[in-house]
């Protein structure tokens, strides 16, 4: 299996192309003062992923609820304004230093959708962040349902055979085991795994697998998968 059989690399894009766990970070350390200074990163995603399991719905109005939660919890300033300013914040998360490069270098190659579990007003600030580099996307507001839900993989199988795209011809690339790699290879995508993570104890922001999936290809960057698409 080569890189170069492809035509369409499905990108998940929070967590993958969007770092969002320094986002979520630097927000709480902002608002939450001194108190949150003194929090693990551990802590705080942990607190974070059980507030957004009470509020699972759209990120663009349901992240204030996620900060009250999560404040509450971790006993942090849980006013209104601390949780708009959390909320405000969701929109602004940072793309991964080597994000907006390699997707320019990738879309020499590839047709590249987004596959997200944002709605699509978030999506629309992180597709800006990164430059606009997506010929489709497919968001949680299309599908009706969030990854890892199977109906958002065959929605996303259908529209891309609308477009003249075998199902062979489609790379599906992603950071999180949970959301993504086992249940798109369980469906019978071809996956490439961005281990963003890689060194780093746990799963930080993203909710632990009930196992590890091996990947077809598996990469520490987006810039090495880019690097490999050129050698072949």
């Amino acid at each position: 299996m080569e890189l170069s059989n492809f035509k369409v690399l499905t990108f998940d894009v929070v967590g993958t192309l969007i770092d969002f766990e320094t986002g979520v970070l630097d927000a709480i350390r902002r608002l939450g003062g001194s108190a949150a200074q003194e929090l693990s990163d551990d802590t705080i995603f942990e607190a974070y992923k059980r507030g957004r399991d009470r509020y699972p719905g759209r990120s663009s109005s349901a992240m204030a609820d996620v900060y009250r939660s999560l404040a509450e919890e971790l006993k942090l300033p849980a006013d209104s304004v601390s949780a708009d300013a959390f909320q405000l914040a969701v929109f602004r998360w940072p793309a991964f230093a080597d994000s907006v490069a390699a997707l320019k270098r990738l879309r020499k190659h590839y047709r590249l959708v987004a596959m997200t579990n944002a709605d699509r007003t978030a999506f629309s600030c992180y597709s800006h962040t990164l430059d606009d580099p997506f010929d489709d996307s497919v968001t949680c507001d299309e599908t009706g349902v969030a990854k890892p839900n199977p109906q958002f993989f065959a929605y996303n199988r259908g529209r891309q055979a609308a477009h003249g795209y075998k199902f062979s011809e489609i790379l599906h690339v992603a950071q999180s085991q949970y959301h993504d790699i086992g249940i798109a290879k369980e469906l019978g995508y071809t996956t490439c795994w961005i281990e963003r993570r890689q060194g780093q104890s746990g799963f930080g922001g993203t909710p632990e697998p009930a196992q590890v999936t091996k990947p077809d290809f598996h990469f520490p960057t987006l810039k090495a998968l880019a690097d490999a698409v050129e050698k072949v």
